[in-house]
């Protein structure tokens, strides 16, 4: 849930400072932005709850917590590629691809109550994914808006 916030309260601060900076909001750039940060904010997640976030994976997927670094980075690399006309398309692209791909690990700590930060089953459960659903079609759309659309 937090980084819905970090998101919305980015967006809105960095649409702020784009006003007053050019007396016009490029509500383009502002979601770039709002995104950027929100990945560097989650992206930070793979690097401190590494043992929680590695429960979340498949039992298939070999070197659990490579992959959650590896996701980091990527979250990282993605922050910035998308404010590089060259590759924010490419970015964009494959950005809905990852957040398409990592639902089914939310849904799966989600149906073992795992809490990512703890790693124990003691987290909130299916009731998670009344947020999480919605949240990740946002962050779809949010990515597809901001990122990919050609303006």
């Amino acid at each position: 849930m937090l980084p819905f916030y970090v998101l919305l309260m980015s967006f809105l601060l960095s649409s702020g400072i784009i006003y007053l900076l050019g007396k016009k909001i490029d509500w383009v750039l502002a979601g770039r932005i709002s995104l950027s940060i929100m990945l560097l904010f989650t992206a930070m997640g793979h690097f401190i709850f590494i043992s929680g976030m590695s429960k979340m994976l498949p039992g298939f997927i070999p070197a659990k917590e490579v992959v959650i670094y590896l996701t980091g980075l990527m979250e990282i690399a993605a922050a910035i590629g998308i404010h590089i006309a060259r590759f924010r398309k490419l970015t964009g692209i494959l950005l809905i691809v990852f957040f398409i791909m990592i639902l089914p690990a939310n849904i799966k700590a989600s149906l073992e109550n795992l809490d990512y930060k703890t790693g124990i089953n003691d987290g909130p459960g299916l009731s998670y994914l009344w947020f999480r659903i919605p949240f990740q079609c946002l962050l779809v759309g949010w990515a597809y808006c901001f990122v990919v659309r050609k303006r």
